[in-house]
């Protein structure tokens, strides 16, 4: 199995976003991916709500979605949006959404934990006022194995992951944008924890740069195998990780040290 990660700089310019992402997309289909992700937050970053509002759609009438609808369809590719602002009545979501080889919707996972922070006197982040949290774990079966789906800050509640691996889990995905500040301090220990502590490769593609005036993010984007080794990193810049990888691993090491009960 070949899986390919994103890395963006995504920015309030939402056209430029999307065809970047386009572009990456085709990019990794030419590289014979079999599963290609996105990180968090895609299609825009922007603290302006008016513009994220704008640039918001209901997921079967958004864009993006079309697009990779039909480009799943075309090459028969697995390919998962990290996340799209969605909007759902009232209040917007902090969508994942899984398109399979039929150009079809296989599964969407809303993030849970909410972005609340005070990082500094300059940056906070109070995510709640702008999205309604999801409250179910979400999985999916792939050709190689069973996925289970999370967004960025969920990283920080390993009972979330815990839940997940009690469900056969090979891979898990963590697309996000973490911020430059915390991901020096936690964003490669907090995901080889992860993957260590529930025998899963973990997908975790980040945006990176100056997204706006208010947010940098750390890049970083990651492979990790089951037992915590770094199987394809990108440290800054936009561009793509590959690895091959045996979804079989993850099991063999759970019959090896039986942790998960």
């Amino acid at each position: 199995m070949k899986v390919a990660c994103i890395q963006l700089s995504s920015s309030e310019n939402y056209n430029k976003n999307i065809k970047e992402i386009l572009n990456f997309i085709n990019k990794a289909i030419k590289n014979k991916s079999d599963f290609i992700i996105t990180p968090e937050t895609s299609s825009i970053i922007t603290s302006d709500k008016k513009k994220l509002n704008y640039f918001s759609y209901e997921m079967q009438k958004d864009p993006l979605v079309k697009s990779i609808k039909e480009i799943c369809k075309k090459y028969k590719k697995w390919i998962l949006i990290g996340s799209l602002p969605i909007k759902d009545k009232k209040k917007l979501r902090n969508r994942s959404i899984l398109i399979g080889p039929r150009g079809k919707i296989i599964c969407y996972y809303d993030k849970i934990n909410m972005f609340d922070v005070k990082i500094s006197k300059k940056e906070q982040h109070n995510e709640s006022k702008t999205f309604k949290p999801g409250n179910k774990l979400v999985t999916a079966n792939l050709p190689w194995g069973r996925l289970g789906l999370t967004i960025c800050y969920d990283l920080r509640f390993p009972e979330l992951y815990r839940n997940l691996s009690k469900l056969n889990l090979n891979f898990i995905t963590v697309p996000s944008a973490f911020t430059k500040l915390t991901g020096k301090k936690h964003w490669i220990e907090l995901l080889k924890a992860r993957a260590i502590e529930n025998f899963c490769f973990i997908f975790a593609p980040n945006q990176t740069g100056k997204n706006n005036s208010k947010r940098e993010t750390f890049g970083h984007s990651v492979i990790i195998s089951p037992d915590g080794k770094i199987l394809s990193i990108k440290k800054s810049g936009k561009g793509i990780i590959y690895a091959k990888i045996d979804p079989k691993e993850s099991m063999k090491l759970r019959k090896i040290i039986p942790s998960l009960v």
